[in-house]
């Protein structure tokens, strides 16, 4: 069960990745990318982001790309909660698919 202070932590990560991610794809018209989920660790070193990327279908590469670019993308949130955070944890991407799931689920019951 996760506490409530890593659940802020999580969302507070979860928001200002969402910002950093926005700014980025600005320049890729077509592209979004959103944090659906950040689990955190229990001792603040590792943070899962589970990102939706649309359109589905450049999801691998997109995120082949932040995770080239993950300890830049780790600095810019370091700078953002440097006054929150005493920690910046690492940062692990993965692709969230559970809305793909769900279309394919309700494509099923059809």
């Amino acid at each position: 069960m996760e506490s409530t202070r890593l659940s802020k932590i999580g969302r507070l990560i979860q928001k200002e990745l969402g910002d950093i991610f926005q700014k980025q794809t600005q320049g890729m018209p077509g592209t979004l990318v959103s944090v659906s989920v950040v689990r955190v660790s229990p001792d603040l070193s590792i943070a899962k982001a589970y990102l939706s990327i649309f359109p589905s279908d450049k999801a691998p590469e997109l995120l082949e790309a932040i995770r080239t670019n993950t300890k830049a993308i780790r600095y810019d949130l370091g700078q953002r909660v440097r006054l929150q955070l005493r920690k910046i944890p690492e940062l692990a991407f993965y692709i969230d698919d559970s809305l793909d799931y769900i279309e394919k689920i309700d494509k099923l019951l059809k």
